[in-house]
């Protein structure tokens, strides 16, 4: 079964390219190009994994889908791509759990998705198990 990715920016060279890169590596790719079109689909669907841009319509707008992103009951992973980190690691206190620095290697982005949704699904088995009871 292919793992769905919602990958946001508005850039649509960049969407375009990462879409094709995804798929060729075996992900089923949804894209949107703003924070309002992925805010939509994050209603509409269920994602492995939610990738969004920093910078779009508005300084904050990936930011928005990420916060909307962990508030899903199906509790997708959640990376930020962008070309201009920030410093200060507030990209964390956000909601991302990965930062993807553009540009990226097409080798490299693959190689970080598949460890984050390895250490995602890690961490959402250990929280199921740490809410059962022992008898």
């Amino acid at each position: 079964m292919k793992r769905r990715v919602l990958l946001v920016d508005d850039d649509l060279a960049v969407l375009l390219t990462l879409k094709a890169v995804l798929e060729m590596n075996q992900f089923e790719v949804y894209t949107a190009n703003s924070a309002a079109d992925a805010l939509q689909k994050l209603k509409s669907g269920e994602y492995e994994i939610v990738i969004t841009d920093a910078r779009m319509e508005t300084e904050d707008a990936g930011f928005q889908v990420l916060r909307a992103a962990r508030r899903q009951k199906y509790n997708p992973a959640t990376a930020l791509l962008t070309a201009y980190p920030p410093l200060n690691g507030s990209w964390k206190q956000e909601g991302a759990q990965s930062l993807l620095v553009k540009p990226i290697g097409t080798h490299e982005l693959v190689r970080q998705i598949e460890a984050l949704l390895v250490s995602h699904e890690d961490q959402k088995r250990a929280n199921r198990e740490g809410g059962r009871k022992v008898s």
